[in-house]
């Protein structure tokens, strides 16, 4: 008589079934792609409590089962001031999941909802630093976040629409403020589409953002609010409608940039002309 499955084996089961060429494919083709994962790493899972670093989770747990070469994960949960509903999901989630998560909590939402300038960045900039210090603290000397190609898409053209400047996010890169740290993004490959249709498939629920500032965005009519990024998600969504291929175009660019065609560019800081090498 065949065994009977638990929740998460049969979650898991739905990945290299249902979901093999669109997430554990793409997901592997990204951690050999862009060497993200070495032998003896130590690598802090950093979860939100969202889709996307849920199903990060899984994935990293099913490849260290499964690995040719040892590594290592803990499994890290950062607070930043969850009301006691949602933080209640995530440890829910987790155990569903049978991720053996590591809590701490921090004040972050109280910081950012003090600010009325750029929330967002704030709260991305301090999450990542908490993460950082506590990973290192816990022995790790990678963090990996859940990041996938759609946010990579609209982080590009974002930075082109809003920030004046082509800027894209690599899969992976060293820290500046924390010593033998470097981040890594998995899903750097897996598009946000595949993502839902998992978690649907799967009747799972998680949190989304789970701030005050996107549950006032939530009040708005046409669901954008203040978030530049959400616009470009739309604006990108629109798009697709007479060129289906315009994400793989964008994100096939950032890996085939003609340098010599620009008439400026950055490097480690330092600004530089094409008059440089002109003559």
């Amino acid at each position: 008589m065949p065994r009977e499955l638990s929740y998460s084996q049969n979650v898991e089961r739905s990945i290299v079934k249902t979901y093999r060429k669109t997430i554990w494919n793409p997901f592997i083709r990204a951690i050999k792609h862009y060497r993200l994962i070495s032998p003896n790493d130590h690598i802090a899972v950093c979860i939100s409590g969202g889709k996307d670093s849920m199903l990060l989770a899984k994935l990293m747990q099913m490849l260290q089962r499964h690995s040719e070469f040892p590594f290592s994960l803990t499994y890290l949960v950062m607070d930043p001031g969850y009301n006691p509903i949602n933080r209640r999901k995530i440890e829910e989630n987790a155990r569903l999941l049978e991720i053996p998560v590591t809590v701490f909590e921090t004040d972050i939402f109280d910081v950012t909802d003090k600010t009325d300038r750029y929330p967002c960045y704030l709260c991305a900039k301090m999450r990542r630093g908490h993460l950082y210090n506590r990973a290192k603290q816990l022995g790790c000397n990678k963090i990996a976040l859940g990041h996938h190609f759609s946010d990579v898409i609209e982080t590009t053209v974002l930075s082109m629409f809003y920030g004046a400047q082509l800027q894209a996010m690599i899969p992976k890169l060293h820290s500046t403020n924390y010593e033998g740290m470097e981040l890594i993004r998995p899903l750097y490959c897996v598009h946000e589409e595949a993502i839902i249709a998992w978690r649907n498939k799967n009747g799972l629920d998680f949190l989304q953002c789970a701030c005050r500032f996107t549950e006032q965005n939530a009040q708005h009519e046409d669901g954008i609010g203040e978030s530049k990024r959400q616009e470009i998600k739309l604006l990108i969504k629109e798009l697709k409608k007479n060129n289906p291929n315009i994400e793989k175009s964008i994100f096939n660019s950032i890996h085939n940039v003609h340098i010599d065609t620009f008439i400026g560019y950055k490097s480690k800081g330092v600004h530089h002309s094409f008059l440089e090498n002109y003559d």
